[in-house]
């Protein structure tokens, strides 16, 4: 039996098509009119003056940051919650990550506990350039507080929308929140470029920045001359092909992950201690994941039981991102913590959510979850019948 993804690609004979398109253009090798027409038609559809399409969401992170000057001796607050890239890419440019706590009900940047750090660190002296935010599961970060928070102790927002590409904050897209953005077009993103990111700001001399970084520093005269580091982050031609295919088929892609969310909406709505993580409001996401949250003590199971039952199944699930504060690598990182985003880790359960689940995928996975949901409360009524 075939296993049952996360988040698989969405492919079509419009993507396949494109590479074609872009192979026979010439332009194997990166860069080409394939990436320049991609670029164009995000920055587009976001509302933004410049798009600088690169190899990875991490890249496009890192660059942003070295952009702006960041470096050693600047310390970056973002999100404890998030996968270990925005951290990464933090520390690649010397600057020392600081980790901030969620709101237990959006799992996003919780904006008082930011602005509790920003006041310390501005206390104690610290140089803090920018804060980086990071859109949970599709769903865009609380940008209207953390942008004020941010401009009166003087910090650009660098906002992670990695996850959040189709989603909305106040009417603003996301890749047009912050004061620059980056998106990510992983292979299980809500749109894919294979592999691949982009860096999104209104700022010419940022965009060209960028660029000049993206493309090894190479100084512009006839032989390869370097005046300072840099990095091969460009996209290619042919992955930008892809990325024109997906661009045109994202918003199919969205509501196809939502009629996914509205499912296990439905199928959770009766089973006491579980519900659909990030439900309230989420009109404005782009359901890149479903989650699943339980409380076991009212559940009577865990979220950890759950997923071993979709895994004897084949049914890929996976626990909600680990927190950067208990990552043993960043262990000595400064943190603010609560204890919110440990507790998402421990009782949140991403379930499949992908817009290339099959009508036959999505009844085994509804079956499934039907029958243990079904069989556990079958438990609880025999258990308070013997106790009565």
């Amino acid at each position: 039996m075939t296993p049952v993804l996360l988040s698989g690609p969405d492919m079509s004979y419009a993507e396949r098509a494109a590479v074609i398109e872009a192979f026979d253009s010439g332009w194997i090798a990166p860069l080409g009119p394939a990436v320049d027409d991609f670029e164009q038609r995000m920055a587009d559809r976001l509302g933004r003056r410049h798009a600088v399409a690169l190899s990875s969401g991490t890249a496009a992170l890192h660059l942003g940051l070295l952009a702006w000057g960041v470096g050693p001796g600047d310390v970056i607050p973002t999100s404890t919650m998030t996968f270990a890239a925005t951290a990464n890419a933090i520390s690649y440019t010397g600057a020392t990550p600081y980790f901030v706590d969620a709101d237990p009900q959006t799992g996003q940047m919780d904006p008082g506990l930011l602005e509790e750090v920003l006041s310390t660190l501005q206390r104690d002296g610290r140089s803090v350039p920018a804060v980086v935010p990071v859109d949970l599961l599709g769903s865009c970060a609380d940008y209207t507080r953390i942008g004020a928070i941010a401009w009166r102790y003087g910090a650009r927002v660098l906002a992670d929308s990695a996850e959040s590409l189709g989603a909305h904050h106040a009417g603003r897209p996301a890749g047009k929140l912050g004061d620059a953005a980056i998106l990510s077009f992983n292979g299980n993103k809500v749109m894919t470029t294979s592999g691949g990111g982009m860096y999104l700001t209104d700022d010419e001399a940022t965009a060209s920045r960028v660029r000049f970084l993206a493309t090894q520093a190479r100084e512009p005269v006839a032989h390869y001359e370097h005046r300072e580091i840099g990095y091969n982050y460009r996209l290619s031609n042919l992955l930008a092909g892809v990325g024109i295919a997906q661009l045109g088929r994202l918003d199919d892609m969205i509501a196809r992950r939502r009629a996914r969310r509205e499912a296990y909406a439905a199928l959770v709505a009766d089973s006491p201690g579980v519900e659909i993580f990030q439900r309230s409001g989420d009109l404005d996401d782009n359901c890149w994941l479903t989650a699943a949250v339980v409380d076991p003590d009212v559940a009577g199971f865990s979220a950890a039981d759950l997923g071993a039952v979709l895994t004897a199944a084949r049914i890929e699930s996976r626990p909600l991102w680990k927190p950067m504060h208990l990552q043993p690598i960043f262990a000595s990182s400064p943190a603010r913590i609560t204890g919110a985003a440990e507790r998402l880790f421990s009782t949140g359960l991403a379930l499949p959510s992908g817009s290339a689940l099959t009508e036959a995928e999505c009844r085994q996975v509804d079956g499934v979850l039907h029958e243990f949901l079904a069989s556990r409360m079958r438990c609880s009524t025999s258990r308070s019948t013997t106790v009565l």
